[in-house]
This record gives C-alpha cells, sequence and structure tokens, in this order.
C-alpha cells in the first residue's frame, strides 16, 4: 500500500493524550450509558481486515468499549473528510494531517519509544506528535532474476553519477532493454515516492525547506530530475511519461510480465508482486548516488479529532493500536512494516516463509533518508505542479525551466 496519497474545538492542555500511559482529563460522558462505540476510519480494504482481527481481540479484553470500522476509498477519503469529520480515530499521510493539526483538530499525543522513529518525526509539527506510527514504508530494488542473470547485471551493486564517471547502473539498464521484445532495463517515472525523491536524496538535493518547496533552486535536484528524465526521452531504457503519467501502476504491470528488469518501490507492491509474477524475483538495495543510498521513508498514522465525544474509550483504543498485540495482525497478514517496532519481525517472518528476505527494506529505512513533503496545504501544492512535471517527463518542457513553474504554482497554491 502506497502510503503517499481537512476550525475545531481548541485543544486543552489537560486533554493531552498519554497514550503510553492511557491517561486523560476527563470522564467519556458515554461509558456511563453502556458499551461505548469508537469510529475507526481508514482507506485500505486489506488493512482493514487486520483492523477487524486486531480489534476484535481488544474487544475481547474491553467488553465495553466497541470499535467501528469503516473504510472510505481512497478517491473519497480526503473530500469526505473536510466535512465529515465525525471519525473519533482515522488515518492519515503526511500530505493532509498538517492542516487538521494546525487549526486545533486533533489531540496531541505523547511520544512512546516503541515506535519507528522516522515516523514520530513524520508526525511531529510545532513540538507535538499527532499521530499514532501505524505503517511505513522505504524504497527498494526489486529484480526479474532471470533477466539480470542472462545480462550478467548485479543490482546489488548499481549505482547511478549524473557525472558519468562512476555510472554503473546506466550501462546495466542498457543491458537489460530489449526493444525488440518491448523490455525495458528500470521504471523511471514520474512516481515521487519510488523514484524522483530518492534520486533527489542520493544526489545530495532538496524538495522542501520548511513547509516552502524548493527543488527549483537547488542544483542537485534539477541535475537528479534531468537524469532521471533522460532515462526514458534520451537513454529510452524506460518506458514512455505518456504511458506512465496516465497509469501510475503501468511499471508494476511491466514488471510482473517479464517485461521489465529492475523495478525500484516499496513492500506496498510485495503482495501485488508475489500475486503477479510468474518467475524468480528478488530485492536488493535501492540505487546508489553520489550522496549513497537514500531513501524515502513514509508512513501512515491514526491520528484523533479533537471533537471526540468518547475521549477515555478513544485513548484506549489508541494505546491497543499502539501496542505490540495491536500491531500484530498488519504484520503477521504481511500487510504493511507496521508501526511498532517490537511488532517487525512478524512482517520479515510472513515474507520469510514466502522465499523473500525485507531486510533491504528495513535497512534503508535505518539508513540515509529522504522526507516525504508536510505541511499545512502540501496536498494542494503537489496537486498545482502535477501538470508542470508530467509535461517535464514527457520531454515538453525543459527541466529548469518546468521545476521552477512547478515550484511557483506549488507554493502558491500552500499560500491558499
Amino acid at each position: 500500500m502506497n502510503v503517499l496519497r481537512r476550525p475545531a474545538v481548541a485543544v486543552l492542555a489537560a486533554l493531552t493524550l498519554a497514550v503510553a500511559g492511557c491517561s486523560v482529563g476527563g470522564s467519556d460522558p458515554s461509558a456511563a450509558g453502556g458499551d461505548t462505540s469508537v469510529t475507526f476510519r481508514l482507506w485500505d480494504e486489506q488493512v482493514a481486515k487486520a483492523y477487524k482481527t486486531s480489534f476484535a481481540e481488544f474487544e475481547r479484553r474491553n467488553p465495553h468499549v466497541k470499535v467501528d470500522v469503516q473504510l472510505v476509498p481512497w478517491g473519497d477519503y480526503w473530500t469526505k473528510l473536510p466535512t465529515d469529520i465525525a471519525a473519533d480515530i482515522y488515518w492519515t499521510n503526511t500530505s493532509n494531517f498538517g492542516l487538521y493539526a494546525d487549526n486545533n483538530q486533533l489531540l496531541p499525543i505523547d511520544d512512546d519509544p516503541g515506535w519507528v522513529r522516522s515516523v514520530v518525526s513524520l508526525y511531529t509539527r510545532n513540538g507535538k506528535l499527532w499521530g499514532v506510527p501505524q505503517l511505513w514504508d522505504s524504497i527498494a530494488l526489486f529484480y526479474n532474476k532471470d533477466l539480470v542473470t542472462q545480462a550478467g547485471v548485479y543490482p546489488a551493486n548499481l549505482a547511478w553519477d549524473p557525472t558519468g564517471a562512476a555510472d554503473t547502473f546506466l550501462p546495466a539498464a542498457r543491458k537489460l532493454t530489449v526493444p525488440a521484445k518491448q523490455q525495458f532495463g528500470f521504471n523511471a517515472a514520474l512516481d515521487s515516492q519510488a523514484v524522483v525523491w530518492d534520486f533527489v536524496g542520493s544526489n545530495g538535493g532538496t524538495w522542501q525547506h520548511g513547509d516552502a518547496f524548493n527543488y527549483a533552486d537547488q542544483p542537485k535536484t534539477v541535475q537528479a530530475v534531468q537524469y532521471v528524465v533522460d532515462l526514458i526521452n534520451k537513454e529510452h531504457v524506460a518506458p514512455s511519461a505518456a504511458d506512465t503519467n496516465t497509469n501510475g501502476d503501468k511499471t508494476l504491470q511491466l514488471f510482473t510480465q517479464g517485461k521489465l528488469a529492475l523495478f525500484q518501490s516499496g513492500p506496498y507492491n510485495l503482495k501485488n508482486i508475489q500475486d503477479g509474477a510468474t518467475f524468480q524475483w528478488g530485492i536488493a538495495p535501492l540505487l546508489k548516488g553520489p550522496a549513497g543510498r537514500v531513501s524515502v521513508v513514509h508512513g501512515v498514522a491514526a491520528v484523533a479529532s479533537a471533537k471526540t465525544k468518547h475521549r477515555d474509550a478513544t485513548v484506549q483504543v489508541l494505546k491497543w493500536i499502539g501496542s505490540a498485540e495491536g500491531a500484530k495482525p498488519i504484520a503477521e497478514g504481511g500487510y504493511a512494516f507496521p508501526g511498532v517496532t517490537a511488532a517487525q519481525p512478524a512482517f520479515v517472518d510472513y515474507w520469510k516463509k514466502l522465499g523473500v528476505d525485507v531486510q533491504p527494506f528495513l535497512d534503508a529505512s535505518t539508513g540515509n533518508t529522504f522526507p516525504a513533503p508536510v505541511g499545512p496545504r502540501v496536498q494542494a501544492g503537489g496537486t498545482a505542479a502535477d501538470p508542470i512535471l508530467e509535461q517535464i517527463f514527457l520531454g515538453q518542457v525543459a527541466v529548469g525551466d518546468g521545476l521552477r513553474k512547478a515550484q511557483d504554482a506549488a507554493n502558491a497554491a500552500t499560500k491558499g
């Protein structure tokens, strides 16, 4: 599951959630009348199954608290949430939580040392933590074992270099590209999380400073984007942006069809590849750049509405999903790396039993990482920039000029 994908009452100091100790001021007005129902909203159908398993055990231990899991598809999630923020607890990503936090719509949460540090950092804003880490993903390199063996390519050793001096990746991508078979070497595309930001980070560039986008101002960023665009339009070792701009799953489809040798992506595609590929495949570290291997690490957090009428019960549920026991069904089902570190071995074991070593994802998460954009209106900024970025990848606009236009549009949109 690709996790990158809105004025309420003020939060009083007495209401600060202390999830680790599960203490909160005040009482739950609905508790005196019997069972309390806490609503939990998310957008992923598969992970919803894991939560239902988890909450069944929670309800067995807490018979007077029921959890109503509400599934809202991704396409409707963010359009419904601003006008229907009735859920007590709901999933959020970094592109959207800042506006809620800045407008006092969330309850702040005390940190727990057992949570994944990178996700805690993503959801810390203005000195406060606003969400309980639920899932996380990093980036690694899936590869088709037959194709790389035939070409004599060793995926774990690949490095890219915009100067060409130490570039072992481009020669390999050329070997792996066979036009007569409609076979491509690599999934270069406007995929920010799996491709673009990782190249930028591994070249020493940045995408954002504070809440403002700054990619056009960074020569290293421009250089990295140029390299990726050239893989498509100059080197032709990646499919046309005319296909990938309009179909975000195009490169995944090509990989599972055996027509793409190297597929840089996250654990959110493990099940897709396991179900779709009929060939032997493996996972290697993501590409190394001049600044080393730098992966985007992103995560989903569960946040609590400041409007909840069931504070005590909400705290109980938050404490549960922030525990190893509560997170275990997500890990045991192989759905995602859980935000609770103690539950991670169950995810590793799930895939190990299937012959898949997910260690490259763990290594990427603990190495040099690149933050996904954050801020109260970062989603609006990305939406404004996307059409221009698409033109860049189509080769219709020069990279430097296009990034400048995209950055200007993005920052204007973030200002409302």
